[in-house]
């Protein structure tokens, strides 16, 4: 997408909104961008994460924004934008926000072309799978997702792609925001092109 074509959809938008500002936090959530800087994240890893137009964008490397601070019981609402090849996700329950992986964590997956649809976007890879495998690129998209105890509820775009699945491997952890690395080619590089922006994240504890 051309950069007049990244506008004209910011003005869409899902619902016919504009970029996302601090002022526009839900009552009783908490925004985790602050639609200005990367204040409150620390990056992880190579991706090449900026603010571009209020936006948080990212188009190459491998990494993640992390939260500085954890998280146990909460709902959390982010609305985001990828490419179909985009590899990104939002990661919950870190337990060592120095290595994140969907086995120390849980990994909301969004990722349209994963070799595995089953844990492509919409599950929680290794926990919940989704069939069929719901879309996301090319659009504004809107997560909303609920972690309280060991039950985790995934809400995209309106349809519940996890609904109450268990799992009580973590209790607490950091967030953390994906660009990563996508299918291999022939010779076995893996693509980390595919943007990814996210316009809104914000959160409340349960």
């Amino acid at each position: 997408m051309n950069r007049r074509s990244f506008n004209l959809a910011l003005l869409a938008g899902a619902a016919g909104a504009g970029p996302w500002h601090a002022a526009s936090a839900q009552a009783g959530m908490t925004p985790l961008f602050n639609g200005r800087d990367l204040d409150g994240f620390d990056k992880l890893g190579s991706a090449n994460w900026r603010v571009e137009n209020g936006v948080l964008v990212a188009d190459r490397g491998n990494g993640l924004l992390v939260t500085r601070r954890a998280y146990g019981d909460f709902q959390m609402v982010a609305e985001f934008w990828v490419d179909t090849a985009t590899n990104s996700g939002i990661f919950i329950r870190c337990t060592d926000p120095n290595t994140i992986t969907a086995t120390n964590a849980y990994e909301v997956n969004i990722w349209d072309e994963r070799p595995e649809q089953n844990y492509g976007t919409g599950a929680i890879v290794g926990v919940a799978a989704v069939n069929p495998m719901p879309r996301a690129g090319g659009r504004w998209n809107t997560f909303d997702i609920t972690a309280r105890g060991d039950r985790f509820t995934v809400i995209l775009n309106g349809q519940k792609t996890v609904d109450g699945a268990r799992d009580g491997k973590h209790a607490s952890g950091r967030i953390a925001l994906q660009h990563g690395d996508g299918v291999k080619d022939a010779a076995g590089v893996a693509n980390d092109r595919g943007v990814v922006r996210f316009r809104k994240v914000e959160i409340r504890t349960l």
